[in-house]
Parts: C-alpha cells; sequence; structure tokens
C-alpha cells in the first residue's frame, strides 16, 4: 500500500510540472487523461473559465475491460466524436504525469484519428 501511495504522489508532482507548460483556453481546451487500473477517463477542460467542457470513461461506457489499450482506444474515438459535436477541434494533450506510452498513447492516437487536432 506504501509503494503505490508514493508512486501517484510521484505521478501527482510530474502532473503539476506538466501543468506549468499547460493550459486550455476557450479557443483550445486541455484534453486530461487519468487512468486507474481498472478504467481511463479523459476530460476536455476549459481552464479560464474552469469548466469540463467533454467527458467520456471507460466506465460510464460500460466496457468490461476499461483498464486495456482497446478500452483506452474506445474513450479515445467517444471524447473526440463528443467534441466535434460541441465544436472543439483543437486541444493541449496532458498526459496527466503519465508515461506517454500504452493506454495513454493509445487514446491520443484514437483521438487523432477520430479527428481531434494536438
Amino acid at each position: 500500500m506504501i509503494k503505490n501511495t508514493l508512486r501517484n504522489e510521484e505521478r501527482i508532482r510530474r502532473h503539476a510540472r506538466v501543468r506549468t507548460k499547460v493550459a486550455g483556453t476557450p479557443e483550445c481546451p486541455r484534453l486530461n487523461v487519468f487512468r486507474s487500473n481498472a478504467h481511463i477517463h479523459a476530460q476536455i477542460i476549459d481552464d479560464v473559465n474552469g469548466k469540463t467542457l467533454v467527458s467520456a470513461n471507460s466506465v460510464e461506457m460500460k466496457l468490461t475491460n476499461g483498464g486495456n489499450i482497446e478500452g483506452a482506444k474506445e474513450v479515445g474515438k467517444k471524447i473526440a466524436e463528443r467534441a466535434l459535436e460541441k465544436g472543439i477541434k483543437e486541444v493541449v494533450f496532458d498526459r496527466g504525469g503519465y508515461v506517454y506510452h500504452g493506454r495513454v498513447q493509445a487514446l491520443a492516437d484514437a483521438a487523432r484519428e477520430a479527428g481531434l487536432e494536438f
């Protein structure tokens, strides 16, 4: 338990470093990713107004395996689809302190393929 807590604290520190460079505006909001062992979540956020514009996650989509690459691809497609419906075409990507690899990369690639630009 202690090791997992330390790992998450280190991720939070990395995310804070990323957030000093990445901020969402109304014209170009931020696509944030959060992953747990069982699920993956994505939000498009306008940091200027402090509002979540669009969100998608493997829990609400009732994916049986939301914690794998296939689940991340489905969430990436869904977040891009919802963003395009709201007129959001361009975002900045916030990897949330995670390594850009595996599920995080799969979500980003699926969102790009579905029409989001970043």
